[in-house]
């Protein structure tokens, strides 16, 4: 998950605002040092959390709560408010002219090629006519690593050569019909320090990137900035922001078990705003950066609107009629199976599962079903009737040893599959629960509302 120990930390905060009978000074006190812990804990600034928690504090003690919310639901709606603020920032679009150039700079490691092939890969998605230029001549195989992800994504790739102001002047026809140009920069292992002490990128790669910045003319320069960088992130920031004047951030790793806070802390300080995010190692695991989705994923608040969009792209109009049904509960084996083949198409089960409100308790086995497994689970329903898909209650302990034999599993593995059948019956029954959050879903399933 998304900065997952962060989010873990601060949900547990907001579980104990909900377990208390009464919101008083004490349990106010309580969770603000929680909070503090959090999130000193993820590398956000000293500064920047007791900023925040006397904000909290000030705030839950001096504001009446809106009509219609508790007392416990004004102090979550606070916490929520300020780690927007000083956090996550304003949402920050690319802002690009008829023929869109941008460039992407950043460390060795921090993932800008694989970056570059994501971003060309959203554009493109866009309906966008992209190219890419490779100009980091610093790394060994740089310019062939882009053009292979290129190729498998349909983007033309240029380079080659040694000079990479050269790179671009003799590329800038090959890519004059395009919406969009890339071009993925050098970078270096680390930052050194000027004379004073100060973290600066080195003389030799500064006059590189000024050169290809007065050569290629971007309207955004983007800084790719991975999530586990730490306390570092706020030099990073400043010394690329000197060197060629930053537009925004894509912060990559999201989905490791990174801190992260350093990395926000960074953009929030120097004011950029982080325009997308990387959240997997695919090409298409990469979103534009939602503030108010990511606060929310982090609270434990889920991110409903998202799922249905990634569903509506996945199902047709008959499967979103059986998604439905999925999510009350009411599913057969045969519907297991087909969900399961759509499933994968979402990603990991547990990313899927974040963008659920927190409350749900679905137990870790449920979350970390390999893909192992699910092979397996696959093999043994198709050694099953149709009958047996379609009515599991037939299921007899003759017939599933006559199935374990056909898909050449044990008789254990097939009643783990079972056991996995009620299991996320029971869970999506515990989800369908709640009335009036089912009926919100299925508005949206319906496209009824827009958004959250």
């Amino acid at each position: 998950m998304v900065l997952d120990k962060l989010g873990s930390a601060l949900r547990e905060s907001l579980r104990k605002i909900a377990r208390a009978g009464y919101i008083d000074k004490e349990t106010l006190e309580t969770t603000v040092k929680d909070i503090q812990r959090a999130l000193l804990a993820a590398d956000v600034n000293v500064k920047l959390v007791f900023k925040i928690s006397e904000n909290i504090k000030k705030r839950a003690s001096d504001e009446k709560p809106k009509t219609g919310l508790s007392k416990r639901e004004h102090v979550v709606n606070i916490v929520y408010e300020e780690l927007m603020s000083s956090l996550a920032g304003e949402a920050g679009e690319l802002k690009l002219k008829d023929k869109g150039r941008i460039m992407l700079v950043g460390l060795f490691g921090a993932g800008k090629t694989t970056t570059c092939a994501k971003l060309g890969k959203y554009l493109h998605k866009k309906g966008l006519k992209v190219s890419m230029i490779s100009t980091d001549t610093w790394r060994p195989a740089a310019y062939e690593q882009l053009k292979q992800l290129g190729a498998e994504n349909n983007i033309p790739v240029f380079g080659g050569g040694k000079d990479p102001v050269k790179i671009i002047k003799e590329n800038l026809d090959n890519v004059k019909d395009a919406d969009v140009v890339i071009v993925d920069s050098a970078g270096r292992d680390a930052l050194t320090q000027d004379a004073e002490g100060r973290s600066i990128i080195d003389k030799e790669l500064t006059e590189e990137l000024k050169k290809i910045n007065d050569a290629f003319k971007p309207e955004e320069k983007l800084l790719i900035m991975p999530a586990d960088v730490g306390q570092k992130a706020a030099d990073q920031a400043r010394a690329f922001n000197e060197t060629v004047g930053v537009t925004g951030v894509i912060l990559t790793k999201l989905d490791s078990s990174a801190k992260g806070g350093g990395a926000l802390t960074a953009c929030s300080t120097l004011g950029v705003p982080i325009k997308f995010v990387g959240t997997g190692e695919g090409v298409s695991e990469f979103d534009e950066f939602n503030p108010t989705k990511f606060i929310s994923k982090l609270l434990g608040m889920g991110d409903l609107e998202t799922l249905v969009k990634k569903t509506q792209e996945i199902f047709d109009e008959e499967d979103q009629e059986k998604a439905k049904d999925f999510v009350k509960g009411k599913f057969t084996l045969k519907d297991l199976y087909k969900q399961i083949q759509s499933m994968k198409k979402m990603g990991p089960l547990s990313k899927v599962m974040e963008m659920l409100p927190m409350g749900v308790d679905i137990p870790k086995d449920q979350m970390n079903m390999s893909e192992d497994r699910i092979k397996r689970f696959t093999t043994i329903m198709d050694s099953m009737t149709k009958e047996e898909l379609e009515n599991p209650e037939v299921l007899s302990g003759q017939r599933v040893k006559r199935i374990a034999k056909g898909a050449g599993a044990s008789v254990e593995e097939v009643r783990m599959l079972l056991k996995q059948y009620n299991m996320t019956k029971k869970m999506m029954k515990q989800m369908g629960g709640n009335k009036r959050g089912m009926n919100k879903m299925m508005k949206m399933l319906k496209g009824k509302i827009p958004g959250m």
